[in-house]
């Protein structure tokens, strides 16, 4: 996560700060969130708009790097306004505000589908002035994804190609762990957070119908956001993807989503497989988070499970990861020049703890030729 203090380059290598449009029709929470973001040293408030003709009429003229991006708006959404946005500043990031409701799940997902980089649930305005978690949230989100976007035009400028708009790795080629044996894994574990939902379309996709062992996935959603994900992705590639319930007893070739605001974690007794849901408390500030499911893997499959770990912010699966290796398990990251944000596949990259680190389109190929037994 980047630091408040942490300045980041343009392309001519001099420090600027990240430029941010507001878009919301309520005059609380534009004053409020603009207040929060002018207040940091290293985000500037370029722009507040009141609707989603308003935002886009900004983003043509401002350029910003990042739109907070409000759904339910009058004269224009902000589902209709996002694509427009997005032509208007091609390098921008957008997170999308949405409330806590069906209708605000159902639509923040098709926002993800149709090119959002993120989204935030936020409260209701009465509750804005003491929401310390949704403000932290906020501006967490606003340093990744902002800096990616201001990456972005000192990489083409340089003459760098870029994939899906995600700047190219700084890092050099990550140091992957040798593979000691080749057992075929019996389960599936897959963990994602920022520009997870896309992500996990083309990994499903690529698995649909081919996979004869469960999948278990932890993706960082709130509550009733997690079974519109699960409702989406099904309709999207076909396979039968659910949200995870207690008891649950695991089926080859079934994708199982960890609901909002439980951890899930397997429990195995000879061929049978449940799932397990929890109320313990978040890790890394997340519930439902990746590293008790992995840990649970790592007691119940041990060297007989596979980790992947997608896009997202923070390093969520790191300390789960290192049991399921230590184990003989494989991993496999989401390379840096796909991932929406490098955050959790750069830290287990980093650790030395995956086994191959991939680009988006290649990870489900990866992911079959390891359960045919065939090294990546």
């Amino acid at each position: 996560m980047i630091p408040a203090s942490t300045p980041i380059n343009n392309a001519s290598g001099q420090a600027r700060k990240i430029r941010v449009l507001v878009v919301d029709d309520s005059a609380v929470i534009r004053g409020l969130v603009s207040r929060w973001l002018k207040s940091e040293d290293d985000i500037e408030v370029v722009g507040a708009a009141v609707n989603g003709k308003d935002g886009v009429e900004h983003a043509e003229k401002l350029k910003p790097d990042l739109v907070i991006l409000d759904i339910e708006m009058p004269v224009m959404d902000g589902v209709t306004a996002l694509p427009a946005i997005r032509k208007a500043a091609p390098n921008c990031r957008v997170i999308m505000a949405s409330t806590l409701t069906q209708r605000g799940a159902e639509v923040t997902i098709k926002a993800l589908a149709a090119g959002a980089s993120d989204y935030i649930p936020k409260p209701d305005a009465s509750q804005l002035a003491g929401a310390a978690d949704y403000k932290r949230e906020l501006l967490a989100k606003v340093r990744v994804l902002g800096a990616r976007a201001v990456m972005v035009p000192a990489a083409s400028a340089a003459g760098v190609a870029t994939a899906g708009g995600a700047r190219p790795a700084a890092s050099g080629a990550p140091v992957l762990r040798a593979v000691s044996q080749k057992t075929r894994p019996e389960a599936i574990f897959i963990g994602s957070s920022t520009g997870g939902p896309e992500a996990l379309r083309v990994v499903i996709e690529g698995l649909a119908g081919k996979v004869q062992v469960p999948v278990f996935i932890t993706q960082h959603m709130p509550p009733m956001f997690t079974k519109i994900l699960a409702e989406h992705l099904s309709k999207q590639t076909r396979a039968k993807v659910v949200e995870a319930t207690d008891g649950l007893q695991g089926q080859p070739g079934v994708f199982y989503i960890a609901p909002g605001d439980r951890h899930m974690v397997i429990h195995r007794n000879l061929t049978v497989t449940r799932i397990n849901l929890t109320d313990t408390p978040p890790e890394n500030f997340c519930r439902p988070a990746v590293d008790p499911m992995f840990r649970s893997a790592a007691e119940t499959y041990g060297e007989k499970a596979l980790a992947v770990i997608l896009t997202g912010m923070g390093q969520d699966g790191l300390l789960g990861a290192k049991p399921l290796v230590a184990k003989g398990a494989q991993l496999i990251a989401q390379d840096e020049e796909t991932s929406v944000v490098w955050g959790m596949p750069g830290a287990v990259t980093k650790a030395g703890l995956a086994t191959a680190c991939k680009p988006i389109q290649q990870i489900a190929p990866a992911i079959l030729s390891i359960l045919r037994g065939v090294s990546v």
